[in-house]
């Protein structure tokens, strides 16, 4: 008798335990179903990992929840990151951390740190890198674009013919449009290369009327080879070169690079 009072304990507990197990199942389900209805892809994914990591160190619900939220919230950051990354068409090299502030007439950390900070995104300044080719403009400007993407700005890498060419076709096609509407809401451009060749009157306009729209309300980064005494050669034309200069010139810092060699510490490689 005692054997089978016994024998059935251990069915209902078997029973119950099953019960459980199926109502844990459907609430999950049901959870994740309420994630996608809601697009919430973060706490989707990870539910049952916080799940576990909660029972086991017996969080309380405070606790759970922000878990929950902060899925989501670090899946949607990375998302938007990977998407910034993408559209704004940075060059492969562009991480500063790697940075060889070890090159002779570098850029100091201090001021690297600086301008890493992004306080001069905020109040609108512009920074006009000046060079020979290979000494580090491009680099310096993707690594400051990329950085302002990670902070959620809206930032764009283009070249000067990347920029003139879509200018030309904003009126005809609809890709274009789609680039100068873009542009239009970004807190940071990158123009790199600026002046590299000589620019067609109809071009230069296109460039002025561009920048003279948005400079109130964007920062820019500029790359040129060239002194701005030398763009009223490029554009033939001195007055466009002079009110130009004055749109990105007002409330600019001006750095002169001097390297010989691209700053990026070199990784070593085993063959």
């Amino acid at each position: 008798m005692a054997l089978l009072k016994c024998t059935f304990q251990q069915s209902n507990l078997l029973n119950t335990h099953k019960k459980t197990n199926t109502n844990h199942m459907e609430k999950k389900q049901q959870i994740n179903q309420y994630c996608q209805q809601f697009r919430m892809a973060g706490i989707s994914t990870n539910l049952e990992q916080i799940i576990a990591n909660a029972e086991t160190d017996g969080t309380g619900f405070l606790d759970f929840t922000v878990s929950l939220l902060k899925a989501e919230a670090d899946h949607r950051y990375h998302n938007e990151l990977r998407k910034g990354l993408k559209t704004a068409r940075l060059p492969r090299t562009h991480d500063l951390n790697t940075y060889d502030h070890t090159v002779e007439n570098g850029l100091p950390k201090t001021r690297l740190n600086q301008l890493r900070e992004l306080n001069w995104v905020d109040q609108i300044f512009n920074i006009m890198l000046m060079g020979p080719s290979g000494t580090g403009k491009s680099f310096l400007a993707a690594g400051l674009c990329a950085d302002a993407i990670a902070k959620g700005y809206k930032a764009y890498f283009r070249t000067m013919d990347e920029l003139l060419n879509m200018l030309k076709l904003k009126d005809v096609t609809r890709s274009a449009m789609s680039e100068y509407k873009r542009l239009e809401k970004a807190n940071l451009i990158v123009i790199d290369d600026i002046m590299l060749f000589p620019v067609e009157k109809s071009q230069a306009v296109s460039l002025f009327n561009f920048i003279n729209q948005l400079y109130e309300n964007t920062s820019f980064i500029i790359t040129t080879n060239k002194m701005p005494a030398d763009w009223a050669k490029l554009l033939d034309d001195e007055v466009l070169a002079t009110a130009l200069l004055d749109r990105l010139l007002y409330h600019c810092e001006i750095i002169k690079s001097l390297r010989k060699e691209l700053p990026v510490k070199k990784s070593q490689t085993n063959f």
